[in-house]
């Protein structure tokens, strides 16, 4: 071996590198030269003759195909899928075909494959005989690639792209363009194809009354009948111009998708702002008719209080015109006495969303109209709907008149039933006043003066049975003076068995059983004594061969959990006053009829049907309960629950009865109005003899001058019903002329003093007839010394 010469192997190496060098710089070359390569087929000599692009894109030796290889070589690298659909085309041209033009794929080393477009020619001899096969080969693997991504995002979209040469009658669509129109995916469609599936009413896809014309380029929307599948799809189309590099003329190009759905849509959309514009017309319609044919005021207010419109019903009810009204201030319509009031409950309309206002207005002939109101505020107006409710006032006021009037009867026939034993039981006390006053006039004239006392006392204590007697049947009537306090009940029905036993008579044994700690009932007194009577009553008249009546009394406390669903009660402590018969009592039906107002089970006559149903009225607005217990042949029990204050009652100590001294007066000045001349001597010479001063007077008209003068009065007596100017009159003009004056009422009965609460002003005292002396001396003694 030579020295310094390389050995075979390094000689090798350094061919292979220098090769691959070249090989990569050939490759450079080509890429610069850009993707298309050619070829030569000769025919005749069954050679191919092909460049180095052809050469590097089919993966072959590019000496080989320039020097010429046999026609095989064409299909080296063709995909399998695509060699038979390329030799078909070849065979073609090899027999006469004038044009070949395919796309197919050729294999790469990697394993993947490019796309390319083949296009050729056949040159023939003189004779037309084929005798070469020439062509060329460009790469569109990046052009497919951006199509396939161009056709997944119409098929995506739904949108298919079309572009039509002007002056032709075909047009070049995409895949997705021919599935819109329900045909087979193809490249190129005639015009009139497309234009035949469209409705005749709509604008074509391309107008081709004009060929060379100009293609209107708004958007357009037309129907089209799939083939298909037949149905009718609304498809809008959307295009322009641009110029068209291959030739002179312009191209049109565009688009077009599917708006059925948004057709739909709008269809839908316009029915129902139809259907709601109709409906909007006849809620207009019907509010018209409302408007025009309400028998009651409709109005429209401003937030100023000014009306906007008023309903034709105004000239009904209140007689003014509109003309009269709009314009105008409401409160000019509102009756003059009550504007002052009104003018809140107006703020309130305006400033609330719903008001609920009663209103007295003005007729036009002056007369007043009550009219009650129910507003609506909404953004700046006021709409407010009135109803004429003067007559239902006048009605609602004559039956509270007639309920009064037949409470009040049924009060007084319970005092009728007491009329019988109470007549006898007066009788005898009147005897023993009358006889022992005629045996105190015959001792006196024959100057016998002891024992005297004996028929005093005789005198005073049937004259105290009889005002204890008076003051309890004014009680039952509702003409004594009420106050509403904590009731010792056990005193209340204990003061009231004499009664009971007179109103039962001898065939009735009555039972009272009183629990010694009883609570205090938070009631009316003299309601719960009208309400005991009634059931005291009513036990007697249940039981006509006589019987059992059990009066009791007990405590009880409820909780939540005592309480059934729907009860009245409400968790609390109670009273529990129960009065029981042994009398034929009530079947199911009856005792759910027993509060109704007017219902009885008496004959004719003998009942109102109003006892039970104003009990029952009592204990609920006392804040209680009444229950009914009853079995047909067995009895009834009735018990009322009243709440109950647990505050101790004060135990009654027996104490020693000593001389009650009556506390005198230091001088003042006492002005008595009485105009009963028997009463009134009684009275100035009690406190004459008390050591008062004591000026008196028959009536107000007489003793209006003396209060009025300057004289010097701590104290006005007066009687309540005094004629002409009364009692409660004159106190308030002498307070008024004098507002440190204190006033002591003095009277039998008076119906503006059934109340205390409602009649007594501050200042203001009222002592009950027959009252004892020294009670009246310690009440004036009382009053005087506190005004001091």
């Amino acid at each position: 071996m030579i020295e310094g010469a390389e050995s075979p192997e390094a000689e090798l190496a350094r061919m292979r590198s220098e090769l691959e060098l070249a090989q990569r710089r050939l490759q450079f070359m080509l890429d610069a030269a850009g993707a298309t390569c050619g070829w030569e087929w000769d025919i005749a000599r069954k050679q191919l003759f092909a460049d180095a692009r052809f050469a590097v894109i089919t993966q072959q030796d590019p000496v080989a195909l320039m020097d010429g290889v046999s026609t095989d070589h064409f299909f080296t690298s063709i995909h399998p899928d695509d060699l038979k659909r390329v030799k078909v085309a070849v065979a073609g041209i090899l027999a006469g075909s004038e044009v070949f033009s395919k796309e197919y794929r050729l294999l790469r080393s990697d394993g993947g494959y490019r796309w390319v477009h083949a296009s050729g020619r056949a040159v023939l001899d003189e004779n037309d005989k084929p005798v070469k096969f020439v062509g060329m080969l460009v790469d569109i693997t990046e052009q497919k690639r951006a199509n396939e991504q161009l056709r997944i995002a119409q098929l995506a979209g739904g949108i298919g792209t079309f572009e039509h040469i002007v002056g032709y009658g075909t047009i070049n669509v995409s895949e997705q363009f021919c599935r819109l129109f329900g045909l087979h995916p193809t490249r190129i469609l005639p015009v009139r194809t497309l234009n035949d599936l469209i409705h005749p009413d709509d604008d074509r896809v391309i107008d081709l009354s004009d060929p060379d014309g100009i293609q209107n380029e708004r958007s357009t929307e037309f129907r089209v009948r799939r083939p298909d599948d037949g149905q009718e799809r609304w498809l809008a189309r959307r295009g322009e111009y641009v110029d068209d590099t291959e030739s002179s003329g312009r191209r049109f190009m565009g688009v077009i998708f599917d708006i059925t759905e948004a057709k739909q849509t709008h269809e839908s959309l316009r029915e129902a702002n139809q259907a709601l514009s109709e409906i909007a017309r006849e809620s207009m319609r019907e509010r018209n008719r409302v408007w025009k044919n309400s028998r009651d005021l409709l109005v429209v207010i401003g937030t100023d209080g000014v009306f906007r419109d008023v309903s034709p019903a105004w000239l009904d009810i209140l007689g003014h015109h509109l003309e009269e009204v709009i314009g105008r201030h409401v409160i000019e319509f509102v009756w003059a006495e009550d504007r002052e009031q009104v003018k809140p409950d107006l703020r309130k309309a305006v400033e609330n969303t719903h008001t609920d206002l009663e209103i007295r207005m003005i007729r036009k002939d002056g007369s007043p109209r009550i009219v009650s109101w129910m507003t609506s505020r909404e953004g700046g107006r006021v709409y407010a709907y009135g109803r004429d409710v003067t007559l239902e006032k006048q009605q609602q006021a004559v039956l509270e008149e007639t309920e009064a009037q037949l409470r009040q009867a049924q009060k007084m026939e319970a005092v009728g039933q007491l009329t019988g034993g109470i007549a006898h039981d007066f009788n005898n006390m009147l005897t023993g006043v009358i006889g022992a006053l005629a045996v105190i006039k015959r001792r006196i004239a024959a100057n016998r003066l002891d024992d005297l006392d004996k028929f005093i006392d005789a005198a005073s204590a049937s004259a105290g049975r009889a005002a204890a007697l008076t003051h309890r049947l004014l009680a039952f009537s509702r003409r004594q003076s009420l106050d509403r306090q904590p009731v010792d009940v056990r005193q209340l029905i204990g003061s009231m068995e004499d009664l009971f036993r007179r109103t039962l008579g001898e065939q009735v044994e009555l039972l009272i059983d009183l629990v010694p700690d009883t609570w205090r009932a938070v009631t009316d007194a003299n309601q719960l004594e009208s309400a005991i009577l009634n059931l005291v009553i009513n036990a007697r008249d249940a039981m006509p061969d006589g019987g059992k009546l059990t009066i009791e009394t007990a405590n009880v406390v409820f909780t939540e959990t005592d309480l059934a669903r729907g009860e009245t009660l409400k968790p609390g402590s109670y009273v529990v006053l129960a009065v029981s018969d042994t009398g034929i009592g009530m079947s199911q039906a009856t005792i759910e009829k027993a509060f109704d107002p007017f219902f009885t089970t008496k004959p004719i006559g003998q009942g109102t049907g109003l006892g039970l149903s104003m009990i029952y009225g009592f204990t609920q607005q006392s804040g209680g309960h009444v229950r009914i217990y009853s079995q047909v042949g067995l009895g009834t029990t009735i018990k009322l629950y009243l709440p109950g204050s647990l505050a101790e009652i004060s135990p009654q100590n027996g104490a020693i009865e000593i001389d009650f001294v009556p506390p005198r007066g230091e001088g003042e000045t006492v002005l008595v109005v009485e105009d009963d001349d028997s009463v009134r001597v009684l009275v100035v010479d009690v406190l004459k003899e008390l050591g008062y001063r004591v000026i008196e007077a028959v009536d107000g008209t007489e003793a209006l001058p003396i209060i009025e003068g300057t004289s010097r009065i701590d104290l006005l007596i007066s009687d309540v019903g005094l004629p002409g100017l009364n009692g409660r009159q004159l106190a308030e003009i002498a307070m008024n002329v004098r507002p440190a004056l204190k006033v002591l009422f003095i009277t039998g009965y008076a119906a503006m003093a059934a109340s205390r609460a409602d009649f007594l002003a501050p200042g203001m005292e009222m002592i009950s007839k027959p009252f004892a002396i020294d009670d009246l001396a310690q009440k004036v003694r009382e009053i005087v010394a506190g005004s001091s």
